[in-house]
């Protein structure tokens, strides 16, 4: 590993200008980011410690009944926090998803939104990887790429966002509240992570120096409480990355959909917003017709690729069963196995 200096700054001012030093790059848990560095693919000059930062611990209720989480709030925190889990569970299952206990404890919600791609290419230093060395090319379009994107890709990177807990925080319009040298500025989650084009080695929108302090999750996002699932493919039964995935939230009146919420992971190198899907279900009938109308319009931009085909019907499937697990409501317990399309809830009370 290199050498690096290490900077523990007392506040989030000091914070920000210690990382905004060229070669500079925010520590918490490390959970992502450590392993990068033993891996020789993050090689940070200097380390800055934010996990002693005052105020970014908190869970917090607006005055309006939205939430604010804050950027050191550990994902186990976060996931059994009751209020929180029953006002927006897709979220809490989808955190309980997506590591083991362990990690749960220790990864933070700011860290999970800068996960880096799970690409084994990018992990490879010996590989062509225009995300860790621009313009090196990418030797993903022609190995091993059943699991890489089916939507926004480019021919520069064909890597996906791992990340579970921002799938259900995007379909819930969640804000991203950002302390840069020019001071804070808010961000929507959907537009916080960039698609490739021709600069894959940008994740997301942040500027040198740029410390995430919170996400917000609005009032409205309850609306969604008692028809929302999150449901994960993997290619293991257990802790696994998605091979897709998909947010669901309903808000019915009378048997017909008033509102819908569709979100997917694993499918594009950011949490992909069905909107034009949510749209064909506002006034139908909650049922497997308008269902499967939803999934063909979320998938209709998708293509292949590499030899990842499957992924776009396994897709269009995986959202008609959150839509039809959502319509059914949301469980009182959480299934033993989060996340599953198979499991029963048989596992903790965390939504009642």
């Amino acid at each position: 590993m290199k050498t690096f200096d290490y900077v523990r700054p007392a506040s989030v001012a000091e914070a920000v200008a210690a990382a905004a030093a060229p070669g500079a790059a925010f520590l918490a848990a490390g959970t992502n980011l450590l392993d990068l560095m033993k891996g020789g693919i993050a090689r940070p000059d200097r380390l800055v410690d934010v996990t002693r930062l005052p105020g970014l611990d908190r869970i917090e209720r607006s005055h309006d009944g939205g939430f604010r989480i804050g950027a050191t709030v550990r994902n186990a925190d976060l996931a059994h926090d009751a209020a929180f889990a029953r006002a927006c569970p897709a979220v809490a299952e989808a955190l309980l998803s997506g590591a083991s206990a362990q990690l749960r404890n220790a990864a933070t919600t700011g860290g999970n939104l800068l996960q880096r791609t799970r690409c084994p290419y990018f992990y490879d230093t010996a590989s062509a990887c225009n995300k860790r060395e621009p313009g090196s090319g990418c030797d993903a379009r022609e190995g091993e790429n059943r699991l890489h994107a089916v939507l926004g890709w480019s021919d520069s990177c064909i890597a996906t966002n791992p990340s579970d807990l921002c799938v259900p925080l995007v379909a819930l319009d969640a804000i991203v509240e950002i302390e840069g040298r020019a001071g804070r500025r808010e961000i929507p989650l959907e537009a916080f992570h960039r698609l490739p084009g021709d600069a894959p080695e940008r994740d997301s929108v942040l500027e040198p120096g740029d410390l995430i302090v919170a996400v917000r999750v609005p009032a409205e996002a309850a609306a969604f409480a008692g028809h929302a699932r999150y449901l994960k493919v993997r290619e293991r039964t257990s802790y696994a990355f998605a091979v897709v995935s998909a947010a669901a939230g309903l808000r019915l009146e009378g048997g017909r959909i008033a509102e819908a919420r569709i979100a997917l992971g694993g499918v594009a190198l950011k949490p992909w917003r069905a909107r034009e899907a949510e749209a064909t279900l506002a006034g139908a009938p909650a049922g497997p017709e308008a269902f499967r109308r939803a999934a063909d319009v979320a998938l209709a931009e998708a293509r292949p690729s590499g030899d990842n085909a499957f992924k776009i019907e396994l897709a269009r499937r995986i959202v008609v069963r959150a839509l039809t697990l959502a319509a059914a409501g949301t469980p009182d317990r959480v299934a033993a196995l989060p996340a599953s399309a198979f499991a029963a809830s048989t596992g903790a009370t965390l939504h009642v």
